[in-house]
């Protein structure tokens, strides 16, 4: 039976484009890593030719600009052996976790880590059950098999993304002596991901950008899931966190609010949006963004960023719909621009932010939920 040392929570079109595809290289270049195996937790039905598919090897297709010239290839993605589903296979599901997996993976969406009311009812059903509670029960059962030690490696978009997931499981997690396992015995990372996905491919698949980061933040004993050159090690993710999340995710923020607000004369393409906008979207940064990397001590690398960032948008070869963006707008604004708007306040910028400002204010009048700012 073949061993997959990676458990991977999440059937994304990025995961595909993302860390399977960089396991899958890494493992062509001879590594020892992986295989993974990966679990929906969904349990939509929707999905399974996804599922079968996934095992079959797909196909990622790259294309963008490279050093301003046009580049386009193919990568042919083989990292993953084996599939299964929450909602169908919860022993196998349990086994796995216990048994073979050394690190777990998970990109669960931006409603991900958000608690449900049967969390802390041991007689719920697994698929009323949010991650966390479900990573809870993995858990347990490992901790009473007398498991080895553990990697959690979460890349929800989330500040500080391991600490809020441990934070979570350690609220769930009842018995004191477990409590005292899951402290010792599981290494909880911290990483942020960065990649444009623009579509899916079908039954499996993806189309995506050049650009690609898997930044992971430091600790003892910590193992890196490949060697690969997206795969970043870094002592401390504040600033290309802070880069990350409020100057590309804000921007992308900005546009889907534009496009809720007006669809119809709103372009529906990001590149197509750039492509008409770019001055106001410069003016964004230039007049409300910018000012706060400035007071952090981070301009000229937040002007760098910037360009780039302008660049990838405009990526003649991705069709990157702003509905797509548009999805759970509510906690996008909160972790996007109502994050941003408290970190500047943090580094001393007391520059207005009209437009930002009156996006939060709708936003939050409408019964948004605010979360801590990274």
């Amino acid at each position: 039976m073949t061993q997959t040392p990676i458990l991977q929570f999440g059937t994304s079109r990025f995961l595909q484009a993302h860390a399977d595809l960089f396991v899958s290289e890494a493992r062509t270049a001879g590594q020892d890593v992986g295989p993974i195996t990966v679990v929906q937790s969904s349990g939509d039905p929707a999905r399974a030719n996804r599922l079968a598919a996934l095992t079959q090897g797909y196909d990622v297709r790259i294309e963008g600009l490279e050093s301003g010239l046009p580049m386009q290839r193919i990568a042919r993605v083989t990292s993953i052996a084996r599939t299964l589903s929450t909602a169908s296979d919860w022993p196998e599901v349990t086994r796995v976790f216990v048994d073979e997996a050394r690190i777990v993976l998970s990109n669960t969406g931006d409603d991900g880590f958000a608690p449900r009311p049967g969390d802390t009812d041991e007689t719920t059903r697994i698929q009323s059950l949010s991650y966390p509670a479900k990573l809870t029960r993995l858990l347990r059962a490992r901790f009473d098999a007398c498991g080895g030690p553990l990697q959690i490696m979460p890349m929800e978009l989330v500040a500080d993304n391991g600490t809020v997931l441990r934070d979570r499981v350690l609220t769930l997690a009842k018995d004191r002596t477990f409590r005292d396992w899951l402290s010792v015995r599981v290494i909880w990372v911290n990483s942020l991901v960065d990649r444009i996905v623009s579509q899916p491919l079908q039954p499996a698949g993806a189309v995506t950008e050049p650009y690609a980061l898997w930044a992971i933040e430091d600790q003892p004993d910590l193992i890196s899931p490949c060697d690969h050159p997206s795969v970043r090690i870094l002592p401390d993710l504040r600033d290309v966190e802070a880069l990350k999340l409020f100057i590309l995710n804000l921007a992308h923020t900005w546009m889907a609010d534009q496009w809720l607000q007006d669809p119809e004369f709103t372009p529906d393409l990001v590149r197509l949006f750039v492509a008409r906008r770019e001055a106001t979207l410069r003016r964004l940064y230039k007049g409300e963004v910018l000012p706060a990397f400035d007071a952090a001590g981070m301009g000229g690398t937040a002007r760098a960023y910037v360009e780039t960032t302008i660049q990838r948008f405009a990526n003649p070869f991705l069709d990157h719909r702003i509905e797509d963006i548009a999805g759970n707008h509510a906690q996008k604004v909160d972790r996007r621009i109502g994050a941003f708007l408290t970190w500047a306040q943090a580094q001393g910028d007391v520059t207005p932010k009209p437009i930002l400002s009156r996006i939060a204010k709708r936003v939050r009048a409408a019964g948004a939920s605010w979360t801590e700012a990274p």
